[in-house]
């Protein structure tokens, strides 16, 4: 997203420097904002606010921006992007095979959102509320705090 807050930047910075490459001698690659996603059932390139894959990238087309292949996906809400981010774009990602693990955060307060997806296709909701509760992955084995995520967000400023 284009223009995003301070505080924005900063929770999908904090993720990414958190996230280890290697969990269980498993490789796992994080990108931000720059690399786009492919989704070939609708046929839209999108660009998450961060995104996991396990394993290694698989590129669409001839260059290496535009991956197809995400294993978890993290979107730092804001006001004009919050509904698109719930609705949409998430029936978007769940189009894709691997996608296992979507991760909404908000920016001004303490409340994460976890969807996970079972063995059985069905999706789990979980909501984190406090800068005391852990965030745990059911698609990997890794666990963030949110006072980790929430790092040096000035909760006092106004979200554009």
């Amino acid at each position: 997203m284009t223009g995003a807050t301070t505080n924005h930047n900063i929770i999908a910075g904090n993720f990414y420097k958190q996230f280890p490459t290697k969990i269980n001698n498993e490789d796992y690659w994080i990108f931000m904002s720059y690399v786009r996603l492919w989704i070939s059932m609708y046929s839209i390139y999108i660009y998450p606010d961060v995104m996991i894959i396990k394993d290694k990238p698989m590129y669409e087309g001839k260059g290496t921006n535009t991956v197809n292949n995400a294993l978890i996906i993290v979107e730092v809400l804001s006001k004009s992007t919050r509904d698109y981010d719930r609705t949409d774009k998430f029936r978007f990602y769940r189009s894709l095979p691997t996608f296992q693990e979507y991760i909404l955060i908000e920016q001004s307060v303490y409340y994460i959102e976890q969807f996970s997806k079972q063995a059985n296709g069905e999706w789990i909701f979980k909501t984190y509320e406090s800068g005391s509760d852990i965030l745990n992955f059911c698609s990997v084995d890794f666990s963030i705090s949110l006072t980790d995520i929430y790092q040096r967000v000035d909760f006092d400023l106004r979200e554009d």
